[in-house]
């Protein structure tokens, strides 16, 4: 049996899986608000309480919103450490992976049909080419995936924390707000949950919004989204826009990075919730406008990934990978 996970700053899903083909088998899934837990500890011993039956697990990978390092990481967006040491311990499992959530993710591509996607652009998909996947959710992930030996191996990375690049004076407005509040300007601090209440606090400065009164910050970036979609607030309408050009500009930029004529796969909790907007031009324009690279990126396949877990089946789909 497999431990499959997805380990996010706002959500976790926690799953038991059997082998399959072409995907293992979902026994049991349970999510869980990750800022109810004190600890991941608090949170395995949860999941083991509501699976309501004992079980042996052969293997254990889980994907995390954050670095890992020798089997072992912490949580960007909230103070939470996380070893391999500490699921052996809790399940017995030797055979223990965590995996960057991008990373995991990754590990998803090739498994999912097409229902489970949708296409902003066809482009001229190379067969032999790279990908890529970038995934806006509370903060924001991205990774590569190489071609090797015929496969897609995702590469794994912090690029989401990398410096964000302003392309009009709008942005170059929006820069130096955010290096005042934070320091410096990261892809990050724009392109997420977290970046979408930036965006909305520079489109408000000096104004109130009945959108976000008295509601947590956690719970704020759904109304903004919504009031955006809505054109029930300008000041929404312009972060929400602002978010989705920036979106597009990033992944562009990771287009050209790792050269990913097999596709950019856009993956993350927003995505899905405001497709109406993706599907509006504002992403493509911003994808595509990459000067002499404009019509490289324009062959690239761009598709927005709808399967709502596909996290978690990336992270049991190398789970089962550890037994052969």
């Amino acid at each position: 049996m497999l431990l499959a996970g997805d380990i996010g700053g706002t959500k976790t899903l926690l799953g038991l899986f059997e082998r399959g083909l072409p995907r293992p088998r979902p026994i049991v899934t349970h999510s869980y608000a990750t800022r109810q837990f004190s600890n991941f500890t608090e949170l395995l011993d949860a999941f083991a309480r509501d699976v309501h039956q004992p079980f042996a697990l052969d293997a254990a990978a889980l994907g995390v919103s954050g670095p890992v390092v020798d089997n072992a990481a912490r949580l960007t967006n909230i103070d939470w450490d996380i070893t391999a040491t500490a699921i052996t311990a809790r399940f017995g499992a030797t055979r223990v992976c965590l995996l960057n959530d991008l990373e995991a993710l990754g590990h998803s591509i090739e498994a999912l049909d097409a229902s489970e996607l949708t296409t902003l652009q066809e482009g001229v998909r190379t067969p032999r080419g790279n990908a890529g996947i970038i995934a806006a959710g509370t903060g924001l992930g991205e990774a590569l995936l190489h071609r090797v030996d015929g496969r897609l191996v995702p590469i794994p990375s912090e690029g989401g924390h990398a410096d964000f690049g302003a392309r009009t004076e709008r942005e170059l407005e929006l820069v130096r707000m955010l290096r005042d509040r934070y320091g410096r300007a990261s892809v990050e601090h724009v392109v997420s949950g977290r970046g979408l209440l930036n965006l909305h606090r520079f489109t408000h400065r000096g104004g109130e919004c009945a959108i976000v009164e008295g509601v947590p910050d956690e719970q704020a970036p759904a109304k903004i989204s919504a009031a955006g979609m809505t054109g029930r607030c300008q000041g929404c309408v312009e972060a929400l826009r602002m978010l989705v050009s920036a979106y597009g500009a990033e992944a562009g930029n990771l287009a050209l990075r790792g050269l990913t004529l097999a596709g950019i796969y856009i993956g993350g909790g927003i995505a899905p919730k405001i497709l109406p907007v993706l599907q509006s031009g504002l992403f493509l324009d911003a994808f595509r406008t990459k000067g002499e690279m404009a019509d490289l990126v324009a062959r690239v396949p761009v598709k927005v990934i709808l399967h709502p877990d596909a996290g978690l089946l990336g992270a049991a789909l190398y789970g089962q990978s550890l037994l052969d």
